[in-house]
């Protein structure tokens, strides 16, 4: 990787089969299921956009055609909403196909993330890169608050190494994700080098309770270890074996990032997400508390 060089790229997986939500991913990508009204997957690329990402690569699949069309201009649309004098609604949708430059490659075979990432590399070059997961949305009520990724670009823009965005979990889960090893004492908001990574480890197994939550930042050597990478579990081509492999040669920092992270990729983190957006809009809100507090009444 050239020195100094700026995060302009990301990459979304998104080419997962979403069969916990099953049925209704049966015919819809999950990361266009809403969350009130807006995709989860719109939540991921306005983060990325704020985070200042220019160029996106969606890693797709071949039922996912869905994904597509909403971030592409629909002028019929447009026009009908025009025709019935609806000028703000037609312009949000133009905005979404505004957001960034977006592109998409299909993953033909369902051999995991890091083979997911590895499909973008003629995409990325010899550019640093940013990875959002779609099953994690990070919101920050303070609308002026950094966004997650960006605060992720600005640790590797000061070290110009590979930052992974963490958080703390319950011990209980960590189980369910990838946990570091740091090397020292982590501080909210400053970036602590690793010795290690475990993918869901048990209790006894793990080194610390700070799970990788779906926010990469890597220089471009990442490639030469997925390129080399070998299948493992599942038939799949695990990032975190790669990452693993990168640690002998390269320093990897973790970043505790701040903003309330909900884990979409479950039925409970989905509705405690759209509760929560719920209650963030004005126009919504006194409507919702009255209903939850209906319910909790019964």
């Amino acid at each position: 990787m050239k020195p100094n060089q700026r995060v302009r790229k990301a990459v979304i997986p998104a080419a997962g089969l979403g069969t916990r939500f099953l049925p209704a991913t049966k015919a819809m990508p999950k990361e266009m299921l809403p969350l009130v009204d807006k995709p989860t997957l719109q939540y991921i690329i306005e983060e990325a956009v704020a985070s200042g990402i220019e160029e996106i690569i969606i890693i797709t699949s071949s039922t996912k055609s869905a994904m597509e069309n909403h971030f592409d201009i629909n002028w019929e649309l447009e026009e009908r909403l025009k025709i019935k004098g609806k000028l703000k609604e037609a312009q949000a949708m133009r905005d979404i196909a505004n957001l960034a430059n977006i592109y998409y490659v299909r993953q033909k075979e369902p051999k995991g993330l890091g083979h997911a990432i590895l499909c973008a590399h003629s995409f990325i070059g010899d550019e640093p890169f940013a990875v959002l997961l779609g099953d994690d949305v990070v919101i920050n009520k303070d609308k002026n608050a950094t966004p997650a990724l960006k605060q992720c670009i600005d640790a590797f823009d000061k070290l110009q190494e590979s930052v992974l965005g963490v958080q703390e979990v319950a011990l209980e889960d960590v189980s369910k994700y990838g946990i570091v090893n740091p090397k020292s004492a982590v501080v909210q908001g400053k970036p602590t080098l690793l010795k290690g990574v475990i993918e869901k480890p048990t209790i006894d197994e793990a080194p610390s309770n700070l799970a990788i939550l779906g926010r990469y930042v890597f220089t471009n050597e990442i490639f030469e270890y997925l390129k080399d990478e070998k299948v493992g579990k599942g038939g799949e081509i695990w990032l975190t074996d790669s990452i693993l492999r990168m640690l002998e040669n390269d320093n990897i920092w973790a970043l505790p990032f701040s903003g309330k992270r909900y884990d979409i990729g479950n039925k409970l983190g989905f509705i405690e997400a759209t509760i929560d957006l719920a209650l963030e809009r004005p126009e919504l809100r006194d409507a919702v508390e009255k209903m939850l507090l209906t319910k909790i009444k019964k």
